[in-house]
């Protein structure tokens, strides 16, 4: 199991390299000038060069990256040329929003997927099933932009039971800040839920012609406990797996939804970062979602010894 932690250690720590790496050369060293690009085409060659200077973007390259990387490490993300405050801040602020928001999607995501996902394979080819498939295929087909604005219609606007947009804070309480979320969370979890109820259906039918469903079935247990206790443990393998790539598709929704709901999270902030060409804010809240997305993937891996106690020797 040592080795397996260790493994999984070293592969998180090149993964985020490499990640780091990746950002730093798309954004700094392929073609283009970065100052002028924040400062715009029609900037003095005296500002410019100021910028230039400040940021320093004067120096090698490689010099500039392990500058950065360094900076990273010891908490140091820079200072936001927009809005003339440390980037560190304005993550933190943002954090206490998206992250929130991924893990209560998450969270529906899993209850509806799964419930959905076991329900359908327990009555295969039965109306239940049927039905199902189409609300996956339907969750599949449309964007959870248009979900979003689909339930700001009918849950506030119509009958009002919700916002339809912005955050109070958490100082605010947590039952206002949770409704705020509330909508936006569903709206990202609806595309989830479909397709990971496909998955958990074609695992469970998969697990459940085995002898052991059979065997457990004779020893007396309930139709129900064999499908939840035997059948879908037994099938969380692919289901886990999906999770966990899932979680990166929920960063890059947020995007759209934060938007949607005019929410302060980390997808508004990357997106008002595009428009007024904030690289320094774009390259280290890109760099975050990348850590954020190994962490959970790496996490998952970690999920597969309790799932699965044969992993554990290797």
């Amino acid at each position: 199991m040592g080795l397996f932690l260790a493994k999984r250690l070293v592969g998180f720590v090149a993964t985020l390299a490499a990640a780091t790496l990746l950002v730093f050369l798309v954004l700094e060293v392929l073609p283009g000038d970065p100052a002028r690009v924040m400062l715009g085409v029609e900037a003095q060659p005296e500002s410019v060069r100021a910028l230039r200077a400040e940021l320093g973007l004067d120096r090698p390259a490689a010099e500039r990256y392990l500058a950065w990387v360094g900076g990273l490490v010891r908490g140091d993300f820079g200072v936001s040329y927009t809005y003339h405050v440390p980037v560190v801040e304005l993550v933190g602020e943002r954090l206490a929003v998206t992250v929130p928001l991924a893990l209560i999607a998450m969270a529906l995501t899993s209850v509806l997927a799964l419930g959905l996902g076991v329900y359908a394979a327990s009555h295969r080819g039965g109306s239940g099933d049927l039905g199902i498939m189409v609300f996956t295929q339907l969750g599949i087909a449309v964007p959870n932009f248009w979900f979003a604005i689909l339930l700001v219609l009918l849950f506030a606007v119509t009958l009002g039971w919700f916002p339809s947009g912005g955050f109070p804070g958490w100082s605010a309480g947590i039952g206002a800040s949770l409704k705020a979320l509330a909508l936006p969370a569903l709206s990202l979890a609806i595309v989830q839920a479909a397709i990971l109820a496909r998955i958990t259906r074609s695992a469970v039918i998969d697990v459940l012609g085995e002898d052991f469903i059979r065997t457990a079935r004779a020893k007396g247990n309930s139709r129900a406990r064999t499908l939840w206790r035997h059948a879908l443990r037994n099938a969380l393998i692919p289901v886990v797996t999906v999770m966990g790539l899932q979680f990166s598709s929920l960063l890059a929704g947020a995007i759209i939804v934060e938007n949607v709901f005019t929410l302060p999270g980390l997808g508004r902030l990357v997106f008002q970062a595009i428009t007024q060409h904030d690289l320094i804010v774009v390259q280290d809240v890109v760099v975050l979602l990348a850590a954020l997305v190994i962490a959970v993937n790496t996490a998952v891996d970690l999920l597969y010894l309790a799932i699965d106690p044969r992993l554990r020797g290797r």
